[in-house]
């Protein structure tokens, strides 16, 4: 009788809180001895249980970025495991598109992996379509259970409740966990207090600027865990308006555009923080300059330029006693005429950079982009801190000006820097901890015409069909319908001369939104869109929210 093979199996398993670890026979010695079970009933099939065991307690299945399984990814890479056996496929992990990488991974080393309780094989092109649908409603699951954080984030901060996020200077949190109460900094309080008093004497950020810093107020004073201090350098003038525009100083909490009474006592007196946004509002409509149109200071002000360098200038012009607001360049200021000089809709401008700078911190939320060296214990608590900046700022248009530190326009292209401080201040992170990726991003622009009316439109320029899109789109489709039809995965790849890792990453765009399909095929897709983008893409499972996502209309 023919000897079987040997074939080194691991063991790996997941739990994503640290709920009853400490026991003696806890949830990560019930799946590990489930599937040492499992490898012992296989023995005949020349399955042997190395000793080593990759547990990760406590730590999410939205991310990678585990110690245990880097472990594991690492002995696999040096060719030394031939199987991974897990409890359930959502142990290993909860993403598809993470799914896939693992797969492509382990196939590139000859490994596959085993469900115990799903009885699945990645060996086979059926076990993998089975385990791709099974992931897809692990993935659903994960959604749906963020979507319940938020609904009770969204209930507590009625409350009144401090939900978490960056800490505001004047205030530590409550000594007691149990209690989500914000609790006042007697020494911070009394910074934010002349913050105030200095805005409401000097009305002008720049000299409140230059006054802290001769007085040496500073941020908050942050140890992070890697051991670095935020809150060194003196307040930026971003810094400065996104504190003097926070309601918690008047004992209020936001969420979105809305304000709710805190459980927190106020720092502020009404008064003087009715005045100072009074000051503010006044601030950003004051005219200024002496040129025939009078310079209007918008929330954008001095912060963007041309593809040459000239400085988008805020102006104004009246028509019928209806103010219209533009930014212009400056060489067309004094009555120029240069064919290449930017005359734009101010409002419109505004609006459509505040809708890219949402979405751009919002998918660095979900994707984990946020710092250069990505923390998987930490990764929850950076998306939420994230996602409450973004919802900042489009709940409150004027925080525009103070995340955006620049930005330049050039034909069909668009760049944008935020400002380090302010990102940093919001995730509770030292600025060089931030990867690069976060604080700039560049997106298509163009101007379409409409009548009379100029539409300022980023993220997608003119019909421009992709072949290889349009091509990898079909192909797909052609892949699927041949696997329902019964034909292996091993069995495509050797009739079209492609790799099974290649078909496995690109059969999922044919299940994509039928409004993203009919785009790519109709060449409407945003410029940024790419058969790359698409594979390494955490896609959601509702139509339309990849229509969102990939700004389809």
């Amino acid at each position: 009788m023919t000897q079987k093979p040997l074939i080194r199996c691991a063991i790996y398993t997941r739990k994503s809180s640290d709920e009853g670890l400490d026991q003696a026979f806890n949830s990560l010695d019930a799946q590990h001895e489930a599937c040492a079970a499992y490898i012992a009933s296989q023995r005949h099939e020349g399955w042997k249980l190395i000793p080593d065991r990759f547990d990760d307690g406590g730590l999410s299945g939205g991310t990678l970025d585990r110690p245990a399984l880097q472990r594991l990814l690492a002995e696999i890479d040096a060719g030394r495991i031939g199987m991974v056996v897990v409890y359930k496929i959502d142990r290993l992990t909860r993403s598809l598109v993470d799914f896939g990488r693992l797969v492509e991974r382990l196939d590139a080393k000859g490994c596959s992996f085993v469900s115990v309780t799903q009885a699945f094989n990645t060996a086979t092109s059926m076990g993998r379509l089975t385990l791709n649908v099974l992931l897809s409603f692990a993935q659903f699951e994960r959604e749906v259970t963020a979507e319940r954080i938020r609904d009770k984030i969204a209930v507590s901060k009625k409350k009144g409740l401090w939900m978490g996020g960056a800490l505001p200077l004047g205030y530590d949190r409550h000594p007691d966990p149990q209690r989500r109460e914000l609790v006042v900094n007697l020494v911070e309080a009394e910074v934010v207090r002349t913050l105030f008093s200095l805005y409401d004497e000097l009305g002008n950020l720049r000299l409140v600027e230059l006054e802290a810093a001769r007085l040496g107020l500073r941020p908050k004073s942050v140890v992070t865990p890697s051991g670095h201090v935020r809150g060194a350098a003196p307040f930026t003038r971003g810094q400065l308006h996104y504190l003097l525009t926070n309601p918690v100083y008047i004992g209020r909490i936001r969420h979105k555009d809305q304000t709710y009474p805190g459980q927190h006592p106020a720092i502020i007196a009404t008064e003087l923080w009715d005045r100072v946004q009074a000051r503010l509002i006044a601030a950003g409509a004051r005219p200024r300059g002496r040129s025939p149109v009078a310079v209007e200071a918008r929330i954008l002000t001095g912060k963007l330029r041309d593809e040459i360098g000239d400085q988008l200038t805020p102006t104004h012009t009246l028509k019928a006693g209806r103010r219209f607001a533009y930014y212009v360049s400056n060489r067309l200021i004094a009555g120029g005429k240069d064919p290449t000089g930017w005359r734009l809709a101010a409002e419109a401008l505004e609006a459509t950079l505040r809708q890219l700078v949402l979405g751009h911190l919002r998918r660095a939320a979900t994707s984990h982009a946020l710092l250069a060296e990505p923390d998987a214990s930490g990764a929850a608590d950076l998306m939420r801190r994230a996602t409450a900046l973004a919802d900042e700022v489009e709940s409150t248009p004027s925080l525009l000006g103070s995340v955006i530190a620049s930005g330049s326009l050039a034909p069909g292209r668009l760049d944008i820097t935020l400002d380090a401080g302010v990102i940093a201040a919001a995730l509770e992170v030292p600025v060089a901890a931030l990867s690069e990726a976060i604080t700039r991003f560049s997106s298509a622009f163009a101007l379409r015409r409409r009548g009379v009316e100029t539409r300022i439109i980023a993220g997608e320029t003119m019909a421009a069909p992709d072949e290889v899109l349009q091509r990898t789109l079909a192909e797909a489709h052609l892949w699927a319908k041949a696997l329902r039809e019964g034909t292996s995965l091993t069995e495509i790849a050797r009739q079209t001369g492609r790799s099974e890792p290649y078909i496995r990453t690109r059969i999922p765009l044919a299940f994509l939104a039928p409004k993203l399909q009919a785009a790519i095929l109709d060449g409407r897709q945003p410029v940024h869109l790419s058969v790359a983008q698409l594979i390494r893409a955490d896609i959601p499972m509702g139509w339309n929210e990849q229509a969102r996502l990939f700004e389809i209309e």
